[in-house]
């Protein structure tokens, strides 16, 4: 059987790329892919290669035969793999997998995030701008609002029942034993 040329990061990142666009998927469909990725792995990225269904169930984490056909047959369906069964079991269903983003020309991946290792400021998605922005315009944290309430927080503090017990007022030598 050929061997593929395989880059198993961009192999990843461009399944997960898929999985994040696709609702059809359950935890149970990405373990069970994931165990079969492993298993490609082992059998060094092989065009096809046979598995066994405890073996797989193992490393998927799957307890119910009927989840694992479900899910290995919805994947085969989804064209994630191809799944061609095998009714003898000393024989094992095979099993060939799909290239997701591993061609030798460089993958151009559609989502804004930035994949590259730099010394740059990191991404940060564009809802978070958003939520900021809001709380600028609501003055949920003007300095006055903050101040009150640090000013409530010492008042409270002072209260015998609400006191902190724990809390020292020096500060603890680490070097002394137990």
């Amino acid at each position: 059987m050929d061997k593929q040329h395989i880059n198993y990061i961009k192999h990843l990142n461009g399944v997960f790329e898929h999985f994040l666009k696709d609702n059809r998927l359950n935890t149970s469909h990405i373990s069970l892919y994931m165990a079969l990725f492993q298993l490609w792995n082992l059998s060094f990225f092989k065009s096809s290669f046979y598995i066994n269904r405890e073996e797989v169930m193992r490393y998927a984490k799957i307890g119910s035969k009927s989840t694992y056909h479900r899910c290995i047959k919805e994947l085969n369906h989804w064209n994630y793999l191809s799944y061609m069964p095998s009714h003898n079991p000393l024989k094992g269903s095979r099993i060939k997998m799909f290239d997701f983003g591993t061609s030798p020309e460089q993958v151009v991946y559609p989502c804004s995030a930035n994949f590259e290792t730099s010394g740059g400021q990191a991404v940060v998605p564009f809802i978070k701008h958003n939520q900021t922005l809001e709380n600028l315009k609501t003055e949920k944290f003007s300095k006055k609002n903050f101040n009150q309430s640090k000013n409530k927080a010492n008042r409270s503090s002072q209260v015998g029942h609400n006191k902190d017990n724990l809390r020292t007022t020096e500060d603890k030598n680490y070097n002394q034993p137990l």
